[in-house]
């Protein structure tokens, strides 16, 4: 008898031909010359899920792959780490002498503000802009300055009613809960402990099946985790059929790296490419190199431009990523204010675009923007990287994590990690409850 694939039920970021338009504007933004073949796109996504369509897809997926570069393209992005090396720009931070207890502050503050950053984006995560902001203002916290309750949600917004099931601060029970922001720290903790800190991509890849189920995973990280199983193996995990390369999945992946490299960005930086190469390409890759890097900076500095361009120095400087983060710089320094800064971000990408929603860019964008206008305070600091929209768990996460780091675990209000009591829930098997004070101690050992 021959086997039958159910095309009817729901499987989220696993059927190619289910974003097959991401396809076409992925590889349109990679250089790509594929725009003869729009139409074609089009009308195949209009198709009903069926194994024709996916099979229709399978030979646009193959011509992408023979597709050569535009000759009007002006960036090179490389995705091999020797290659993407040949294209940094360095920018050297002072180290600083760092006690002991320092540094057991930092690590704890790294945590915790992580794990509450993400926590205050996590209800919200999805909504358009607009939406954000009028439940903020019809519940007297516009500018967002404290976590957003169920009871928030007011009674003519019945189009955002499935937002209720989220984990609202006033519904959760006495500890932060499952997210995958926070999941990848104690991936990363755990992928270090394994295998050490010279693990290879695909010691990544055996930690992630061996881990988590794959519903734990999403977008780009979904789709390689079913390559793995297909006997893919990176980089090839992040290529087949992964229309979602260059999103923010990775980005949100190496704060751990960040964390056991104190003053050492090329050093995360490096964990972080055997991290994200598994399941993204260029600046997909890009992202967390840089996220990661930021991190190990943020050990040596409060200075927020200091510590983003330290992130900067590890990415190609000819990349779509190092070009936009520093028009955000160039626009915070020539005396742009806040507002329009956001709005000049606003206008490049659209949050009523899944694509532009959930891209690397878009929301490093948005993290760059809220360090710089926070200007070192961290409630302020997530608060307005939430309040931007788009991605907002992960945005706040990636802030709260750099915050933490500088300010220390002193620098974070206690109204914001009161509501865990030091406990943090994951989707990983043997950590179904950790006490977050552990988990940066066990830290430590990894430095």
């Amino acid at each position: 008898m021959k086997p039958t694939i159910d095309y009817e039920s729901p499987a989220w970021w696993e059927f190619y031909s289910d974003d097959i338009m991401h396809e076409y504007r992925q590889s349109m933004d990679e250089g790509l010359d594929v725009e003869s073949l729009k139409d074609v796109f089009e009308a195949v996504s209009k198709m009903k899920r069926s194994a024709h369509k996916e099979a229709i897809c399978d030979t646009l997926f193959n011509m992408v792959c023979e597709a050569k570069m535009r000759e009007d393209f002006k960036y090179n992005e490389p995705s091999s780490l020797e290659e993407i090396k040949k294209l940094r720009k360095k920018y050297q931070i002072k180290k600083t002498r760092l006690s002991k207890k320092a540094l057991e502050k930092k690590i704890q503050g790294a945590w915790l503000g992580r794990i509450c950053a993400c926590m205050l984006g996590k209800p919200i995560e999805c909504l358009w802009k607009e939406d954000i902001w009028k439940i903020l203002k019809s519940s007297d916290n516009f500018p967002l300055n404290r976590y957003i309750k169920v009871t928030d949600i007011p009674n003519d917004m019945g189009h955002i009613a499935w937002i209720k099931k989220n984990p609202f601060i006033d519904k959760i029970s006495g500890f932060a809960p499952y997210d995958d922001d926070t999941n990848y720290m104690v991936m990363g903790y755990e992928i270090v402990k394994r295998y050490g800190r010279d693990f290879a991509p695909w010691h990544v890849a055996h930690a992630w099946q061996a881990l988590q189920p794959k519903e734990s995973y999403c977008t780009a990280e979904r789709r390689a985790f079913i390559n793995f199983t297909n006997r893919f193996v990176p980089p090839h995990s992040a290529t087949y059929k992964n229309v979602f390369r260059e999103w923010i999945g990775a980005q949100i992946r190496g704060d751990y790296f960040g964390y056991i490299n104190p003053q050492k960005p090329e050093a995360a930086a490096k964990m972080a490419f055997n991290d994200a190469s598994i399941s993204h390409v260029k600046n997909g890759i890009y992202g967390e190199m840089w996220a990661s890097a930021m991190i190990a900076c943020a050990f040596s500095t409060d200075n927020m431009e200091d510590i983003i361009r330290g992130g900067l120095a590890e990415i190609p400087y000819t990349s779509r990523l190092y070009e936009r983060l520093n028009a955000v710089l160039d626009w915070y320094k020539s005396g742009v204010s806040c507002e329009e800064c956001f709005n000049k971000i606003y206008e490049e990408w659209n949050d009523h675009n899944s694509f532009d929603w959930c891209h690397t860019i878009s929301n490093a964008m948005i993290v760059v923007a809220s360090l710089l206008y926070g200007e070192g305070d961290y409630s302020k600091s997530i608060c307005m990287a939430v309040q931007a929209g788009f991605d907002t768990d992960c945005n706040g996460a990636t802030v709260g994590s750099i915050l933490g780091i500088t300010n220390g675990i002193d620098g974070i209000d206690k109204k914001w990690s009161e509501p865990f009591n030091d406990t943090l829930q994951t989707t990983l098997f043997g950590y179904d409850k950790v006490k977050i004070s552990e988990m940066a101690k066990k830290t430590l050992e990894h430095i």
